[in-house]
């Protein structure tokens, strides 16, 4: 079995590289001491009053960003709805806001979820899709990742007969620093079943994305 090494703002495990070792959680106050010290690599004096509670308000700030590693997706799709007078068509969620770290940089990289279904045995409530990108979005990640985490969460839980998603993000490691490209959107997708299996329901699903954001 492999390790496991506990991140720090997490409850649960998460599997460690090969040829790490087991590690405990680091205390808040060991997590705080970090934050000085990356502050004082910077340049600045974590002492000085501006920066002297920094460490408290980073800590705290994380355990709210990353919080989706003590979350699980499959808690937000354990209802169904079986009663739905026979609708068995696409269900679409587009236009959903996500926030996300690169977990290269671990800055920032944002911008819109679209998802879809075919139901088969039922829906879920609409919120539950959002609480599921949100509870990957907050971890660190790649768009790549995420896309795929997010598909196989829906096709596993709900046993749909296809999942399409895609999502749009605009990266802060790419505006910010090295190459600095500004507005630069980074589009993944990924399908399951019905999706996958018929380029004319991509079609069909990517025409519902865009038809949100067509002139009028």
């Amino acid at each position: 079995m492999d390790a496991v090494v506990q991140h720090p703002f997490a409850r649960v495990p998460i599997p460690a590289p090969k040829g790490h070792q087991t590690t405990r959680k680091p205390t808040r106050e060991e997590a705080e001491a970090a934050v000085r010290t990356l502050i004082a690599w910077a340049g600045d004096d974590p002492a000085r009053e501006g920066l002297i509670d920094t460490p408290k308000r980073v800590v705290k700030a994380y355990a709210e960003l990353f919080g989706g590693y003590a979350e699980k997706a499959a808690d937000s799709l354990e209802r169904v709805f079986e009663d739905v007078q026979g609708y068995d068509d696409m269900v679409v969620l587009r236009d959903i806001p996500y926030f996300s770290h690169c977990e290269h940089h671990m800055v920032p990289f944002y911008g819109k979820a679209h998802v879809a279904y075919y139901p088969s045995n039922g829906v879920v409530g609409l919120s539950k899709i959002a609480r599921v990108i949100d509870t990957y979005a907050r971890r660190l990640q790649t768009q790549e990742a995420l896309t795929a985490q997010i598909t196989e969460a829906i096709d596993e839980h709900l046993k749909p007969r296809g999942v399409a998603v895609m999502i749009e993000g605009e990266h802060m490691c790419m505006a910010m620093r090295g190459i600095q490209k500004q507005g630069v959107s980074t589009v993944t997708t990924q399908f399951t079943g019905v999706f996958r299996d018929d380029p004319a329901e991509q079609v069909r699903f990517i025409t519902l994305v865009r038809a949100a954001h067509a002139p009028r």
